[in-house]
């Protein structure tokens, strides 16, 4: 019985690389991915999922309309999983719609993404992979402390942790840094006590 996976990790923690190993790990064994992207990441541009170590594959970018149940029956039942990058933006319907695909086409789902955003607040994707996900896998990482990263703390063009905000900026190493709570709450007192908000 296939499941539908979710391995999430704070920003820089190797998901999309992982992500790729895990496409190829499939097709080394003569299976066919279907890769799939939020369309509203656009870092790496249009129809690619690529990592910060240099590794990346083609890709069906898709809109938050987009029917992923539908996607699968009508254009790609002629494939053997599905890997998702960036699934944090994906709507809580397409994860139930990913859902789906794997519990009745019986079609493994692995999705890779973010927990929550600069905010420790979940996305809606994700609180949705949290609640019906067979299987949840964290891929951790590291705060330049040394203890384990849980938070994505954004930046300004100032180099200030940023505490307010709209949840998606969508940005890589130049906008955000994982941190441990400890680390960021300290960032933030640090800032407030100097009169940067």
């Amino acid at each position: 019985m296939a499941k539908l996976y979710f391995k999430y990790g704070t920003m820089g923690s190797s998901k999309t690389a992982q992500a790729l190993i895990t496409k190829f790990n499939y097709e080394e064994r003569d299976m066919k991915v279907l890769l799939l992207k939020p369309a509203i990441d656009t870092r790496e541009g249009e129809s690619v999922v690529r990592s910060r170590i240099g590794l990346s594959a083609p890709c069906i970018m898709v809109s938050a309309d987009r029917d992923l149940y539908r996607l699968y029956l009508d254009e790609h039942r002629d494939i053997d999983v599905i890997i998702v990058d960036e699934c944090q933006f994906l709507t809580p319907e397409q994860v139930d719609q990913l859902g789906y695909v794997s519990m009745e086409c019986d079609i493994p789902v692995l999705c890779f993404g973010l927990a929550t955003d600069f905010l420790t607040h979940l996305f809606p994707g994700s609180r949705r992979l949290f609640e019906i996900a067979e299987s949840v896998t964290e891929i951790k990482s590291v705060c330049r402390c040394g203890a384990k990263a849980t938070v994505n703390a954004r930046f300004d063009e100032q180099g200030h942790v940023v505490f307010q905000g709209s949840q998606i900026l969508i940005g890589g190493n130049d906008r955000y840094e994982a941190m441990c709570r400890k680390c960021w709450l300290r960032k933030k007192k640090e800032q407030e006590e100097s009169g940067i908000q």
